[in-house]
């Protein structure tokens, strides 16, 4: 990756934004499970944050994916994970199939106020069956005079609670005998002020500031012009999306893996034992280099990818790549580094803590380790002949 001026610019302009609107209410948020994201995203479209890859005739910055990727980690000073996570679904998860296959009518009512921060979307993909079998989905979403009658239930939904519209991955047509799940599927814009939608708050162990919800439609009407591009094309345009969400969530573990190094160095320095500080024992800084190595080759496969992807190139190995290993080393520097912490590290608001409880969502949410590894056995032609 080159950085030019303009990518450091809007570094700084991130960092300075998580210094200043994040990072004071971060553990306010935490205690109340949810932030102000109305509040927040209006912030961040006025400073041209929510549409850096997009279209500028719909108030994007017209820019490309590697401007995505500088946002994503420098969120990664943010004092958590959860409020990272919801503005990233909202900019590289549930608009880039709208972006770049929504008509025209669709994009400005819908990409158009997203970018300028004034709705907030969510990305409904996973059900209670399941999130990793997206082929699996039961949603289905039938035709009635010229509108969708939508029925199923949608699990784990980041920005569910408040969100205003929803990009949902539907059963458009049945499958037929012998047919395709992957071609019977359909992202379709939901407002969620619909008639029909009911939402269910989900407590998790971490990511406490990320409003989640399990949300039901019950004959929940929208216009068939709502569609995102052609009828059973949504599988692909979903698998599409993922690949922009797992580069984004790697570059977003980068800073805050680098953060937590640099956090349990300060800390292990000054804490004493047995006559010396904790850095001076051998096994904790030979460990602590041996992490910070770790993250410097995540950092560089993840630029890699970026890269790629900007080049237009297919980079679903790399991104599988990058999101399975992020999501691994996410866990294992938090909890190396929440053990040099001692007690203190095992106390609720502490850094490393959350960063413990946060990071092992990673390697579950956008695709669990297993289905990365799956991909990449896949295309290295590994996998035992009859299986996907």
């Amino acid at each position: 990756m080159q950085f030019t001026e303009q990518h450091r610019q809007l570094d700084d302009t991130v960092t300075k934004f998580v210094q200043k609107e994040l990072n004071p209410y971060v553990d306010e948020w935490e205690k109340a499970e949810q932030f102000p994201s109305h509040e927040v995203f209006k912030k961040l479209g006025q400073l041209g944050l929510l549409g850096l890859k997009y279209p500028e005739a719909f108030g994007g910055a017209g820019l490309d994916f590697s401007y995505s990727m500088v946002m994503a980690e420098a969120l990664g000073a943010t004092n958590c994970g959860g409020v990272p996570m919801a503005i990233g679904v909202h900019t590289d998860m549930c608009t880039p199939a709208l972006a770049r296959f929504g008509s025209d009518e669709l994009r400005r009512e819908f990409l158009a106020p997203s970018i300028a921060g004034d709705v907030v979307g969510c990305l409904g993909v996973s059900e209670p069956g399941g999130g990793s079998d997206v082929a699996a989905v039961k949603t289905s979403a039938r035709k009635d005079g010229g509108d969708y009658l939508i029925n199923g239930s949608k699990m784990w939904i980041t920005n569910g609670l408040k969100a205003d519209w929803c990009c949902l991955l539907a059963n458009t047509s049945d499958m037929g005998e012998g047919g395709s799940p992957h071609k019977n599927k359909s992202l379709i814009i939901v407002p969620m002020d619909a008639p029909g939608i009911i939402k269910q708050k989900i407590h998790k162990i971490g990511m406490h500031s990320s409003d989640t919800a399990q949300l039901f439609f019950d004959n929940v009407r929208v216009p068939q012009r709502n569609l995102i591009g052609q009828e059973g094309m949504g599988f692909m345009f979903q698998m599409m999306q993922f690949q922009e969400e797992r580069l984004f969530g790697a570059a977003g573990s980068l800073r805050s893996l680098d953060r937590l190094i640099d956090l349990t160095i300060a800390y292990t320095r000054e804490r004493k034992a047995f006559g010396k500080s904790i850095l001076d024992n051998q096994v904790v800084h030979f460990r602590l280099a041996e992490l910070r190595t770790e993250v410097e080759a995540l950092r560089a496969l993840t630029y890699r990818a970026v890269e790629m992807y900007v080049a237009g190139k297919d980079v679903t190995a790399l991104a599988s790549m990058a999101k399975l290993k992020c999501g691994r080393l996410s866990r294992e520097v938090a909890d190396a580094c929440l053990q040099f912490w001692g007690g203190m590290g095992y106390t609720i608001d502490n850094l490393v803590s959350r960063a413990y409880r946060d990071s092992r969502l990673i390697s579950i949410g956008g695709g669990a380790d297993e289905v990365m590894l799956g991909i990449i056995c896949k295309l290295e032609g590994t996998l035992p002949k009859g299986a996907h």
